[in-house]
């Protein structure tokens, strides 16, 4: 059979058949399969197959996808679901280094090519801006597909005529579009696919839509890295969370054949919950899986940090080379200097140039050997260039950053201001600005006499915090006498002082930027992802003085981390800093991926907290039990906010108890959870023996008239009591003439929120009733309830204060 005959139609009705040669086809998912069966990011030449390890990750939508709250599966990326722009064509995965954004897109690949997922898709054409980075002609759309994806034997016109006719059957992905060299110009378009243009202009066409409009594209990127400017021509953005709990231990489970081992490596997360917050990272899980004999041999000195991680894959993939096996301590570093000095030039000069991919020439001007490939740190590239050559590159690029990290400690061939410039970049990650500055912060290609070509891309800055990120942690008290055996003890000393001034330099220009606030509303600071990062550096050098200092200095009392990408890592680096702060604050963390490891890691800084607002952060009830328990004892502790979280009627329980043995709580709010009529009656115990709670908001639950009666029966003589939203929870008459009771006798409540609810006229009769004996009530709102439209007019004409 030459060719296959497709249906067609347009999402209603079927209009006809198209044919696409089938040879091409078979080539094309053969091609895609052989690049995708085996795990390509940090697999090195270990040929793990993609089915064997392949573990789901938590994907969330973009905040701007309103409205949607549920967990996506794979196929969800290219669906309908979350949609804000029905004209675009363009879906956005994005995540933060190691979050495995392109093993997720090889498994998508695999899924098509086995014709288990993506069937609405006929043909899928898979790119790497790595690989485009090294493509220097002028190409025209039907080049670009064929010679960088799938070249077709024969009938070329007709294959790509077939995707001219037919662009809603096909699929482009771009993986890693921070690392593309090039910045997004919208003003170059290039509307004809026939007409040549640099590879990034097609690129930045594709995803406008001005070619191709209709092929659905799905571009992965770090985020940050795509500006307004691209954002606006998206169909959605889709978030990369990393591992869940579940989900650490499936991909441990599957990385060892041994279950006993598996189990021991578990076992030992557990027991170091910092090192299991880190594992939410599917990069740093697979380290810890892949090292777990120097895992389980640790004791006591169990890695705490992403320096410690590294340190011990690193330690871990010279050992297996060494030729002492009996070496201990420092002493397989002492070694295997030469290499990591060689590996730590090479691995800086590609990120001075945002460069990723690395010839046979630049190894060699490197001094890097065909031993030192074998140690494992260097993998071929699949991005081979047009000539064919071998390309080399690291297993991730964290492991780039890290070695540059090393070479700036360990090096003798750096600048004194290698260090200050370094941690400088913030300027430029908080302006948006691009400076050629950054081209000092590390030892440059030209300094060294190599070739590498200079350009300053969104990839830059954020290589360039991953490497300050190392340089903290290795400069730590913990690691830094291991350097000393290898360099001058002084140059050592003299980088440690450096990093900690840069530190304490940045936390006071974030401190300087809080503007007054304004007359009657509390010191608020709005924190940048900036600060998180060197809120990061300061615990990855695990100096409490350093963390003491920077908030002896922060006078605010709000602090306010929203929409920050902080999961469990970046909670256990907050809480070691943010335990220090002299006076209590409301810590906002809304709109991340805390999680309920990530709440176990903040309880050591909770006791600093009057109020913790953890909206969308995909807790459970776990979570709760644990944050309960501790904050249950803080005497500062007032008010929580946990809506749009997974919370149950379990969580209750322990909710319940908060209220009983607090009697200074001020603020609950667990709207858009999953509690019914069971939990309502659970807090309603803990209710009926608080007296100090002014606002409760259940709204978007599933409470019922049960649930609202036991609401209403506990706090019928609240002296406390301001505001009440029961929003949206199935309440009925009966639920509504329970809560009369509350607006007749309560002398504190002002604001009672009952709407999305089933009250009818009936209903609203028992409120009109209960407002008559209550004159200092504001409000009772009700719309969207089982009234007519003469029936709210009437109502409120006899009721001004109920609000439809």
């Amino acid at each position: 059979c030459e060719t296959l005959i497709f249906k067609v139609n347009d999402g209603l009705n079927w209009f006809g058949l198209v044919t696409l040669p089938y040879i091409y086809l078979k080539k094309l998912s053969s091609s895609v399969s052989a690049q995708s069966c085996f795990l390509s990011t940090y697999g090195g030449t270990s040929h793990v197959s993609l089915d064997d390890v392949f573990t789901e990750v938590q994907l969330e939508l973009h905040h701007s996808s309103s409205g949607v709250h549920q967990p996506l599966d794979l196929e969800d990326v290219v669906g309908s679901v979350g949609t804000v722009n029905k004209d675009a064509d363009t879906v956005l995965v994005s995540g933060e280094a190691g979050s495995g954004k392109s093993t997720l897109l090889q498994r998508l690949h695999l899924l098509w090519a086995q014709r288990a997922a993506l069937r609405d898709f006929v043909l899928l054409f898979p790119f790497s801006c790595r690989g485009l980075n090294l493509e220097h002609r002028e190409l025209c759309v039907q080049e670009l597909l064929f010679q960088h994806c799938c070249w077709p034997d024969r009938e070329q016109e007709e294959i790509f005529q077939f995707i001219l006719d037919h662009p809603h059957l096909i699929l482009f992905t771009f993986d890693g579009l921070d690392e593309l060299k090039e910045g997004f110009v919208d003003e170059l378009r290039v509307c004809c696919p026939t007409q040549r243009a640099p590879v990034h202009v097609l690129l930045f066409n594709l995803i406008q839509g001005t070619q191709l409009k209709g092929v659905m594209k799905v571009v992965t990127s770090r985020p940050g890295a795509v500006g307004p400017g691209l954002k606006k021509h998206l169909r959605k953005e889709v978030l990369l969370k990393g591992f869940s709990p579940s989900g650490i231990d499936c991909f441990v489970r599957k990385h060892h054949s041994d279950s006993a081992v598996a189990a021991k490596v578990l076992e030992s997360l557990q027991a170091n919950t910092a090192l299991l917050g880190l594992c939410h990272s599917p990069v740093l899980c697979w380290i810890v899986s892949q090292c777990h004999k120097e895992l389980l041999s640790c004791g006591e000195g169990s890695p705490q940090t992403v320096t410690d991680v590294y340190l011990m894959i690193l330690q871990h993939f010279f050992q297996h080379h060494s030729t002492s096996k009996g070496t201990t301590g420092a002493g397989w570093l002492q070694e295997h200097l030469r290499t990591v000095l060689h590996l730590g030039q090479l691995a800086s000069e590609g990120i001075t140039s945002s460069c990723c991919v690395f010839s046979g020439a630049d190894l060699e001007t490197c001094g890097i050997t065909e031993k030192d490939v074998c140690m494992g740190f260097l993998v071929q590239s699949k991005d081979v260039s047009p000539g064919n050559s071998k390309r080399y590159e690291f297993l991730h690029v964290t492991m780039q950053c890290f070695f540059a990290a090393l070479y700036i400690v360990l090096s003798g061939d750096t600048d004194c201001s290698t260090v200050p410039k370094l941690f400088e970049l913030q300027d430029v990650t908080e302006t948006g600005l691009s400076s050629t500055c950054l081209r000092a912060c590390l030892p440059s290609a030209d300094q060294q006499g190599g070739h590498l070509e200079e350009h300053t891309t969104a990839a830059e800055a954020p290589n360039l915090q991953i490497t300050a990120t190392f340089v903290s942690g290795l400069l730590s008290q913990r690691h830094k006498r291991s350097w000393q055996r290898c360099c001058s003890k002084a140059a050592v000393e003299r980088k440690v002082r450096q990093v900690t001034r840069c530190l304490s330099k940045g936390m006071q220009k974030h401190f300087r930027s809080i503007p007054r606030p304004v007359p009657g509303e509390k010191k608020s600071m709005h924190a940048m992802p900036g600060f998180v990062w060197l809120i990061k550096c300061i615990y990855e050098m695990q100096e409490s003085r350093i963390a003491k200092d920077a908030m002896s200095k922060l006078e605010v009392d709000h602090l306010k981390l929203t929409y920050c990408n902080i999961g469990p890592m970046e909670c256990t680096a907050l809480a070691y800093v943010l335990q220090h702060i002299k006076s209590p604050v409301g810590l906002q963390l809304d709109n991340n991926s805390v999680g309920d490891v990530g709440v176990e890691q903040l309880l050591p800084c909770v006791h600093v907290c009057n109020s913790l607002y953890l909206r969308n952060n995909n807790i459970t009830d776990e979570g709760i039990r644990r944050l309960t328990a501790k904050v249950v004892h803080c005497d500062n502790f007032q008010k929580i906010a946990l809506f749009n979280n997974r919370l149950t009627d379990a969580s209750t329980l322990h909710i319940s108890h908060l209220l009983k043995a607090k009697q200074s709580f001020l603020s609950l709010r667990l709207g858009n959870n999953n509690i019914t009529a069971e939990g309502a009656k659970r807090l309603a115990e803990g209710l009926r023996r608080n007296h100090s709670l002014k606002f409760l908001g259940l709204w978007g639950n599933k409470i019922g008239d049960a649930g609202a009666e036991a609401i209403a029966g506990a706090l019928e003589n609240s002296k406390s009591l301001v505001w009440l939203s029961l929003v949206g929870n199935g309440v009925g008459n009966a639920g509504a003439r329970a809560l009369s009771g509350i607006v007749r006798n309560s002398l504190s409540l002002e604001e009672l929120w009952l709407t999305q609810n089933c009250i009818t006229r009936a209903g609203v009769e028992y409120l009109i009733q209960a407002l008559k004996h209550n004159t200092h009530m504001k409000s009772v709102w009700l719309k969207n309830n089982d009234l007519s439209s003469e029936e709210v007019e009437e109502v409120k004409l006899i009721e001004p204060r109920l609000i439809f």
